[in-house]
């Protein structure tokens, strides 16, 4: 799973006993060597969707930008500046040095309560491999952050997976992790919080609708379908309503 570039396996257990923050700093100068990074698949399958079926944007927001693997994305996608937000000052530190330039504004701040500057000045605003940071309860802030962020018409688009069934050995090994994840912050502080079940289609589409999104989903074809028919991946699109 990791390079020889990657993280150690002692590097990954002192990240694990850290805080969300502060692991992501210690890991940031390898992140891009993990199997945690967003693959290029994906951000290729959403830049072809976005541009199928939004065409182009004005200005362009990555939320937990992380290493800043979507903001060429958003560059292309974007004719105006794009920005990223993260908590970890390691990992902005890693995106400038990858893909800082004139147009990139690069800042930190927690997705959960975004500063108050950020408010109306984008159309599109994306966000990848994040939302296991995020307890449920947590899902409010974080999606009405967003929607004060975009103009009206903008849209909050990011990839969603179709449910693993229990069948699969797949779903063993991801309630295997959430069930360690939670021992391990019952008994050690302070937490890391990262779950793969805690961002639930139903729950998501209806705390999205509830910050005021429309929202609408359309098949990301590249990752292809399931034996019923239904993707693999959608792209969610939740539009702010008025028009951009």
């Amino acid at each position: 799973m990791f390079t020889s570039k990657g993280p150690s396996l002692r590097e990954l257990a002192v990240q694990a006993f850290s805080s969300v923050e502060r692991g992501y700093d210690l890991l940031a100068p390898k992140f891009d060597h993990t199997p945690f990074r967003t693959p290029d698949r994906m951000l290729d399958a959403v830049e072809e969707a976005l541009a199928r079926h939004e065409g182009s944007f004005g200005s362009g927001l990555d939320v937990c930008c992380g290493t800043g693997a979507a903001l060429g994305m958003l560059g292309r996608l974007c004719r105006d500046r794009v920005t990223g937000v993260d908590l970890s000052a390691g990992m902005l530190a890693e995106a400038e040095r990858l893909y800082g330039g004139d147009r990139v504004e690069l800042l930190r701040a927690d997705a959960r309560a975004l500063p108050p500057g950020l408010a109306d000045r984008y159309d599109l605003a994306v966000s990848f491999g994040a939302f296991g940071h995020f307890l449920p309860a947590e899902r409010p802030a974080l999606f009405g952050g967003v929607h004060g962020a975009l103009r009206p018409g903008g849209v909050f688009a990011f990839p969603i997976g179709a449910p693993i069934p229990p069948t699969s050995p797949l779903w063993w090994a991801v309630a295997g992790f959430d069930a360690a994840m939670r021992v391990r912050n019952a008994v050690w502080r302070p937490p890391f919080v990262m779950y793969y079940r805690t961002f639930p289609w139903g729950g998501v589409r209806a705390d999205l609708r509830a910050a005021g999104f429309t929202v609408e989903t359309v098949p990301l074809e590249p990752f292809g379908r399931r034996r019923d028919g239904s993707p693999r991946w959608r792209l969610v699109l939740a539009r702010k309503n008025g028009q951009r």
